[in-house]
């Protein structure tokens, strides 16, 4: 990553942090991103702090946490903030993280059992797509 002047514009922004313009817009409508300041024409000018804590969101998703949790976590960081605070909702999601192999390791196993039962020949009946069509409640 680059250096961003003082003051950049949402494309150079958007460059660096390989955040999509669209995005860093909503992240400021939600209020994850402060507001930048704006030139006269009205074109959003950010900073450092603002890369900086783009960056983090970036991350952050990258790592599975919800916006909501990321919220979460800057407001710590901007209040002032306890490693057992950050902990706790690491360990949270840790948990959730935990969960959700243990869903795709149901899942890869259904998929490839389904799969195993597909021929690959050219009649319209298809297990995976059957598969697919069964309500939750059936097995």
């Amino acid at each position: 990553m680059g250096t961003i002047g003082a003051r950049s514009t949402i494309g150079v922004l958007s460059r660096e942090t390989g955040v999509n313009v669209e995005t860093i817009r909503y992240y400021e409508r939600i209020g994850l991103l402060p507001e930048p300041a704006r030139t006269e024409g009205g074109h959003r000018l950010y900073n450092e702090d603002q890369l900086r804590r783009l960056v983090f969101i970036r991350r952050g998703r990258e790592l599975g946490f919800s916006l909501e949790d990321l919220k979460t976590l800057i407001d710590l960081v901007d209040g002032g903030y306890t490693c057992g605070e950050v902990r706790d909702i690491t360990l949270a999601h840790l948990d959730d993280i935990r969960r959700k192999i243990v869903d795709l390791r149901r899942l890869e196993k259904t998929l490839k059992t389904t799969a195993a039962q597909c021929a690959g020949g050219i009649i319209p009946e298809c297990p995976v797509i059957d598969t697919l069509f069964k309500p939750f409640c059936e097995k």
